[in-house]
């Protein structure tokens, strides 16, 4: 009991200086359990919605793609109303309706805006059945009825400010449409995003199917007291097996699974930015115990004195930092609860609707916070309180603290440098894999090992680093800069382990955007050697359809246009053994559109009628040859069998691996209504008139929003800003990193300020105006930034040159350091550095000289 009440007084005590650290504590929790709640509440709104959309039971086409995937040939699955009628007979079937849903669709208003959500969420249209009324009641107005109207959302209708009366244009594979909105419907449960129009039953057919009398799905309602799995064994049986049947649980888990894959991924990317922050937020607290332990020398000498036992002692230390880690996580916990309603209101500001009623705090949430939270603080405590542990009764008749164990600095130097050394090896193996997978593996052990190793000799790395920069930075404020480097040399573990805070979240920004410009630039060297198409029209998630081709083909000034389609087919080798690959069919002028290097063959020859081409390393695998023939089965189509004409080269990042064939071939066993649409065109203008091309086909394609137009120009502008901003995305999750980096050096130096209190009196007695003063903790403060922004900057351009050399081996071979932002943070970091320093400056100029003096 007597070491609780002593920690609690020490913590009281020094509240102030522990305030720092419960904010990195807090900082970083938050962003775990922020990220917690975030993606729970994600997921229980689309259990909500998908459980509420799903009926009892479910008939589908037995090659029904999967709820979040596309139809390959543009047009959904349907199976023929008599389904419909057989299900009905079925024995505890209370009702059977006949459903039709297709997400292969655009929608624009009158002045050709897209109704569609712009963050990835899908236009779904259909027909109205008394299924969707489980999940929408009709606000306003009526369900269509006839031909010529159609019934929204009131999400899209809200965010679009359409009303009754207004008219939209449907986009789909069988053709344009358009219609009258006649109703607005309002969702029951959360919608995510997604924008809903339905239409009456024969239209939906007619115009989003191809043809009448088929449908979709067949929603099921079973008669009160029949189980579900029970009913789906009874369709199942009176069905005959040819259908796919699903209950609503596997219906609504099938629909999950897709989201899930998505939001796993985005959960565990934010919590390892979590994760780096929790990381540097160690090198905080083991600083921030670590200078209260040198500071209390004489108190706990006079305590081991007194008969308290190196347990005693260690253990208050460590009471301390629980109490520090309790306090930051609680606090953490509830501040990450507000960061997800933060989330999720940014989401709905950018189209992803989600509603605080679906807000979902797990017991799991607050239980992994508190605890990673408390053990973290902790352990970061342990070497500080094992150091208090061993001071002696004897220090409490001593000026100044225990002296550093030269023995242990050279033991962690040592250590230090065989770790760096083994990460610098690793990496060279990364650099000269000739495979990516074992490559990837080298790659990652040698950042996990280098930056082990520059964290372990950062005191070394200080020592060296910090006079080097001094020389440069320090030196031309005369003996104020000198002052500076003295008292960043002082303790070089203490200021190596600031800069390492900071390095840590630097090395990442540096190896980022080294790998971000290297691929770009990459990308468009390829770009300039193998693209011969002026133009690249790119298709939406829909494919281009029909008419799009057909208006696009009005372009004028253009010497031709290419198809592009991904045909799925099951390939027969020589042997007998079957492997599913996704063929790619083009028109001829396709190898004049994208130049690409033969091993054997010709490219051209690839085209004719029977021919193919296959990539280098499906050939290797296969033992293929030029000459060779392959069975081919088209999924959309029937069998047939190619003759290999050539084989391609895997140097290069576009169309890796890519296995061609002529469309008048692939024609010939695909029929019109199961052929693909094209995933893009290319088109070549003629010699002269690429700008009166360019104008031309922007003006055919207007009427459809949903396409893109480029020249090569802009392609590669489009190329650079998708990168850019996935890595804004990146660079914002690792500020949380370099926020509490920054609280690192203000902890350090208010703490400093503290320890040298007398030192700092004696100084100002002597002569130091505040002004100097301040000017001292300033500079120390740019320069502590300075070394880890060199030593982090450093460290992640090596990581990121290795990592291109792996890129290399994808065809992304233009090694580019991006020397603007490389120069820009490290330039950056010195304001950090003097942002950093304002308190503690502040708080030394008003210091009482002679209170100072007085201070033991």
């Amino acid at each position: 009991m007597t070491v609780v009440k002593t920690s609690l007084r020490n913590f009281l005590a020094h509240k102030g200086r522990m305030a720092l650290s419960a904010v990195a504590v807090l900082l970083s929790v938050a962003f775990v359990c922020g990220t917690l709640v975030f993606t729970d509440t994600m997921n229980t709104t689309f259990d909500k919605l998908f459980a509420a959309t799903a009926s009892d039971v479910t008939v589908f086409p037995k090659n029904a793609t999967d709820p979040d995937e596309l139809p390959e040939n543009g047009k959904p699955e349907s199976l023929p109303a008599d389904t419909l009628e057989s299900t009905r007979k079925v024995d505890g079937v209370r009702r059977a309706e006949g459903g039709v849903t297709s997400m292969s669709v655009t929608v624009v208003d009158k002045a050709n805006k897209n109704m569609g959500s712009s963050t990835g969420a899908p236009t779904i249209a259909g027909n109205w059945t008394k299924n969707d009324s489980r999940v929408m009641d009709i606000s306003s107005g009526r369900v269509p009825h006839r031909a010529g109207e159609v019934m929204v959302d009131a999400d899209t209708a809200d965010k679009h400010h359409l009303k009754i009366g207004d008219e939209l244009r449907t986009i789909a594979l069988p053709g344009d449409f358009t219609a009258k909105i006649t109703g607005i419907a309002s969702f029951k449960v959360t919608n995510p995003g997604a924008a809903v129009v339905y239409f009456d039953t024969a239209t939906a057919q007619r115009q989003l199917l191809g043809e009448t009398g088929r449908y979709t799905q067949v929603n099921v309602t079973a008669d009160k007291g029949v189980e579900d799995a029970a009913l789906k064994a009874k369709v199942a049986s009176a069905l005959g097996g040819e259908f796919k049947v699903q209950t609503q649980k596997e219906n609504a888990d099938a629909s999950r699974e897709g989201i899930g894959q998505f939001l796993d991924v985005m959960k565990y990317a934010m919590l390892g930015f979590a994760g780096i922050a929790l990381l540097v937020g160690i090198f905080l607290i083991i600083n921030t115990f670590s200078m209260l332990v040198a500071q209390r020398t004489r108190e706990i000498g006079l305590m081991r004195a007194l008969g308290s036992s190196r347990k005693q002692v260690n253990r208050s230390v460590l009471v301390e930092a629980m109490m520090l880690g309790v306090l930051g996580s609680v606090l953490g916990v509830g501040a990450g609860v507000g960061l997800a309603v933060g989330l999720m209101k940014l989401m709905s500001s950018m189209g992803m609707e989600l509603s605080t009623r679906d807000l979902t705090v797990a017991w799991t949430t607050p239980v992994v916070g508190v605890t990673l939270g408390v053990l973290v603080t902790v352990l970061a405590a342990y070497l500080p309180a094992r150091r208090a542990g061993k001071i002696s009764p004897m220090a409490a008749l001593s000026e100044v603290g225990m002296p550093a164990s030269t023995r242990s600095s050279w033991i962690r130097a040592v250590i230090g440098l065989v770790l760096s050394g083994a990460g610098g090896a690793a990496l060279v193996a990364a650099g000269q894999a000739d495979e990516a997978k074992p490559g990837s593996g080298y790659l990652g052990l040698g950042v996990l090992l280098t930056l082990v190793g520059f964290v372990v000799i950062a005191p070394l790395l200080a020592a060296g680093v910090v006079r080097v920069l001094s020389v440069v930075v320090l030196r031309v404020f005369g003996p104020v800069g000198r002052m500076a480097e003295r008292n960043a040399l002082r303790n070089p573990r203490r200021t190596g382990a600031t800069g390492s805070a900071l390095m840590i979240g630097l090395a990442l920004v540096a190896c980022l955007s080294v790998v971000g410009s290297s691929m770009v630039a990459s990308a468009t060297d390829e770009l300039d050697k193998s693209v011969g198409a002026d133009f690249i029209i790119q298709g939406s998630s829909q494919g281009i359809t029909p008419k799009a081709q057909e208006s696009l083909g009005k372009a004028k000034y253009l010497d031709h246009i290419t198809e592009y389609k991904s045909l799925p087919a099951t390939l027969t080798l020589p042997g007998g053994k079957t492997e599913k690959e996704d063929l790619t069919g083009a028109d001829r002028t396709y190898a004049e559109d994208l130049r690409r290097e033969t091993l054997s063959g010709e490219l051209a020859e690839a085209y004719a009628p029977g021919s193919m081409s296959v990539g280098e390393e499906f050939a290797t695998r296969n033992h293929l040859k030029v000459g060779d023939t392959l069975g081919v089965d088209f999924k959309e189509g029937d069998s047939t069998k190619l003759k290999i004409a050539a084989i391609t080269s895997d140097d290069s990042s576009l169309d890796k691996g890519a296995m061609y064939l002529s469309l008048d071939t692939a024609r010939k066993h695909i029929t019109p209504d199961r052929m693909p649409p094209n995933n893009m065109m290319f088109a070549a203008a003629v010699d002269g008139k690429e700008k009166e091309a360019y104008k031309s086909i922007k003006a055919s394609l207007a009427p459809y929003p949903q396409y893109k137009v480029q020249n090569q120009a802009d392609f590669k502008e489009d190329l650079k800003d998708q990168v850019g901003q996935l890595l804004n995305i990146v660079y914002g999750l690792l500020g949380l990193a370099i926020i509490v980096a920054i609280l690192g050096v203000v902890n350090t130096l208010a703490l400093s300020v503290v320890e040298r209190t007398r030192e700092i009196g004696l100084m100002r007695a002597i002569g130091l105006s505040r002004r100097q003063l301040r000017r001292m903790i300033r500079l120390e403060s740019v320069v502590i930034a300075l070394f880890g922004a060199l030593v982090g900057l450093g460290l992640g351009m090596g990581w990121g040159a290795t990592a291109q050399k792996l890129l290399a081996l994808e065809g992304l071979k233009t090694l580019e350091i991006p020397w603007p932002t490389i120069v820009g943070v490290f330039i950056g970091s010195a304001f950090v550095g003097l942002f950093a320093a304002l308190v503690p400056a502040f708080r030394a100029g008003r210091m009482n000289v002679l209170n100072a003096i007085a201070t033991d």
